[in-house]
């Protein structure tokens, strides 16, 4: 598909029936269950040369520990692969709905954090691939996820796709819900993680939202202080794990173009922030691996003080085009990283008060965000069957109610309906994709092997 998919996107006020009646029209364009099939084309790019391009610029020695990272398993293939599901996704039946979507949504891709008021809520939490694109595309790349988890932790076909029908279900009765919201309430709707321990199906997942809670106020700032830095010669610093992370063997240098970047980045702030960040100095940064998909990009730490000495920690990653942009169309921000900060804010319920942009001597755009400050994810390994269907319904529900702020959750709702024929076409497609996936896989582990593509551990 070379050409940019067509996306409605008449914002014409009319009553909430009429916008639902226009959905629920779209069937006999885009059948429900047209979402079913998977068939790749013939003409279906190689799924190495798409990932050979998405390596084009990275930091070269670290590539390897990229490749090393995907080809763990066909799941952490797919979770460093959105270049080439974007591409296949794009093949695919739509109905024109635009939202602000992921563009990299799987069930990892999800974790708790705390707002800016210090509570514990639940939400989408990676946006680098952030893009106005079909609602179809996140609802299908997370419901593959669930499926390739599931075989992943040895569960049974069964309940691996019972997992992945969750996610739909629940995607489809969030958006019904938030279809007959008045906008504000929409707006300011969230999973708080409080309210997931409360309402808890069972004994087991109780519990094991406990632990998640209690693990992302364990994560706080000074824990992640003193496991990242240590005192030398009286200087506060990173402590040098490479590859995973380390100072440049000019780190003067790049303390300066840093130095620079940060000033810059200041700038997007809005003015409180700004004065909360002229609060601080700039001590120290390190680039660091993160990830499987961004390995290899510019990421690093930077370590702040204030004129007590306590700390603040910043992350800085590389903001590259989105892998959606072939498709869906080019951004409409004229910068990469206001594109992903602009997107997380539209999507999440609350985001990080430290969000901003800069762009780098060399052209290259970054974004700032803070690191490692309450945020936690699930434990994949060991999860059972139940634990993990329970978890797609959050996952779904999540992905609703992001969606509902930017899309039309009235159109949506009408199309998808009161019955499963939606949610059981995704999830066949979900069976049929990781398949898919799982031959790409191969593919990857083939060329490690024959020593066409470099892995290294990391």
């Amino acid at each position: 598909m070379d050409d940019p998919v067509s996306l409605h996107c008449d914002r014409t006020p009319s009553p909430r029936g009429d916008r639902q009646a226009a959905g629920k029209a779209l069937r006999q364009t885009v059948p429900r269950s047209a979402h079913r099939d998977w068939h790749p084309q013939g003409d279906r790019p190689n799924p190495l040369d798409l990932l050979a391009k998405s390596n084009q610029q990275r930091i070269p020695n670290l590539i390897p520990i990229r490749h090393w990272r995907m080809m763990q398993s066909p799941f952490t293939f797919m979770r460093g692969s959105a270049i080439i599901m974007a591409a296949d996704l794009a093949t695919t039946p739509t109905t024109g709905i635009p939202v602000q979507a992921c563009g990299d949504c799987h069930l990892l891709n999800f974790g708790g954090f705390a707002t800016p008021e210090r509570n514990l809520i639940f939400d989408v939490n990676d946006f680098d691939e952030t893009l106005m694109a079909p609602w179809e595309w996140d609802v299908k790349r997370l419901t593959t996820s669930f499926i390739l988890a599931g075989r992943d932790l040895q569960l049974s076909d069964r309940d691996s796709s019972e997992a992945a029908l969750a996610a739909v279900q629940a995607y489809r009765l969030a958006i019904a819900h938030f279809s007959e919201m008045r906008t504000l309430d929409v707006w300011y709707a969230r999973l708080d993680a409080k309210v997931l321990i409360k309402h808890a199906p069972d004994e087991a997942t109780r519990r094991h939202w406990e632990k998640m809670t209690t693990r992302a106020f364990n994560r706080t700032l000074d824990r992640a202080v003193v496991q990242l830095t240590e005192v030398v010669d009286g200087q506060r610093r990173f402590i040098d794990n490479p590859p995973l992370i380390y100072h440049l063997p000019n780190q003067a240098e790049y303390f300066e173009q840093i130095s620079l970047l940060f000033e810059q980045y200041r700038d997007t702030l809005q003015v409180d922030r700004q004065f909360l960040l002229d609060r601080y100095r700039l001590v120290d940064v390190a680039l660091k691996v993160v990830g499987v998909g961004s390995v290899g990009t510019h990421c690093g730490v930077a370590l702040l003080l204030d004129d007590n000495d306590d700390p603040l920690l910043l992350q800085y990653k590389e903001a590259r085009p989105s892998v959606l942009e072939p498709y869906a169309g080019k951004s409409s921000y004229p910068h990469e990283g206001q594109r992903i900060v602009s997107g997380q804010r539209l999507m999440q319920a609350a985001s990080d008060l430290f969000l901003g942009w800069t762009t780098n001597v060399e052209g290259r755009d970054f974004y700032f965000r803070q690191l490692k400050d309450m945020k936690t994810a699930i434990k994949l390994k060991g999860m059972s069957a139940r634990s993990l269907e329970d978890y797609a319904e959050i996952c779904g529900a999540a992905l609703a109610r992001a969606h509902a702020r930017t899309g039309d959750p009235a159109m949506i709702g009408g199309y998808l309906g009161e019955s499963n024929a939606f949610d059981q076409a995704v999830t066949d497609f979900a069976v049929a994709y990781a398949y898919q996936v799982e031959q790409d896989y191969q593919k990857l582990v083939e060329a490690v092997q024959s020593g066409h593509i470099e892995a290294i551990p990391g």
